[in-house]
């Protein structure tokens, strides 16, 4: 059985328990547990959901996928790693896994099924490719050590482009290259009409035309999003994870990202060192990448599930 078949069950099982179908009652009385295992020396860092309530984690030692069943907690290999890190990744819906490459420069396409994938190189040296996101036209790429994005070009139906397709988006405007770790997550505005990058150095948020490259500091008043790591928008609110603060700001947005709200702070005792967040239904998961415990083949790694 193919991966994508097992999402599609999880996604029958699922929906039967919302619709209230004989047979499914058992089911709905088991919460989705608060903390998905992972397994020893995993070291996560991105998480998405898919189809149905399956989350896929990338692994930091050696860039292993794995699906992860909301429900039960369960674990599947899905993709053997090339032996270098799988940093942010994101799903379409057709089961491709886009996968940033952390210092290797690089970015991945992964057929879920089969583990073919596509590798495009989209820099050398001083690099980490961090995190991604999925827009109409491109997956855009974020590099934490060089001014610029990265963008894949998407056709019809979601594929991607030929590796040497991609485009090279520098950054400019307001954004200002820091000493450290600078563009790490990315999102798009409310209104998909640009995109949101967290420079986790200074703690600003930009808004980015992707046809210019212009950033644009995002006004939030007082607000610095200190070591702002993954990013996620729900309609207006976006969720900025600030791993080494253990907790996530929720800020509520215009639609064009122009500016924003702090409106609140979620924490959980059970994070150490969130990195980044994807929503499945009102709950918030988040893999714990615990930099601060040094990374052991028998360390324990965790997903946590707060509610949002």
């Amino acid at each position: 059985m193919t991966v994508r078949s097992i999402i599609r069950l999880i996604a029958v099982a699922v929906l039967a328990v919302a619709l209230g179908v004989p047979g499914a009652g058992a089911a709905q009385a088991q919460p989705f547990p608060d903390q998905l295992d992972l397994p020893p020396g995993f070291r996560p860092e991105g998480i998405t959901i898919g189809p149905g309530a399956t989350a896929f984690l990338g692994s930091l030692a050696d860039g292993d996928i794995y699906a992860a069943s909301l429900r039960t907690g369960e674990l599947t290999l899905v993709c053997e790693g090339p032996d270098s890190p799988s940093v942010g990744l994101k799903i379409d819906q057709q089961g491709r896994l886009f996968v940033a490459g952390g210092p290797s420069g690089t970015g991945r396409v992964i057929d879920i099924d089969t583990c073919d994938s596509q590798q495009y190189t989209f820099a050398s040296g001083q690099t980490f490719i961090n995190d991604v996101v999925l827009t109409r036209d491109f997956a855009w790429f974020t590099d934490s050590m060089q001014p610029q994005l990265y963008g894949v070009p998407l056709g019809p139906g979601g594929g991607p482009g030929d590796p040497p397709d991609f485009v090279t988006l520098a950054l400019t405007g307001d954004w200002m290259q820091a000493e450290g770790f600078n563009a790490n997550g990315i999102a798009e505005t409310p209104n998909r009409q640009a995109l949101l990058v967290v420079q986790s150095n200074t703690g600003f948020l930009f808004r980015v035309d992707p046809e210019t490259g212009v950033a644009t500091r995002v006004d939030l008043g007082d607000t610095l999003v200190t070591g702002g790591d993954g990013l996620l928008v729900r309609g207006n609110t976006l969720y900025v994870v600030q791993g080494g603060l253990n907790q996530v700001s929720v800020i509520t947005l215009d639609a064009d990202g122009t500016s924003g709200t702090l409106v609140e702070t979620l924490t959980s005792a059970e994070f150490d060192v969130p990195t980044t967040v994807a929503a499945f239904g009102n709950s918030l998961y988040l893999p714990n990448a615990r930099f601060t415990t040094p990374p052991e083949p028998d360390t324990d790694y965790w997903v946590t599930r707060i509610d949002r």
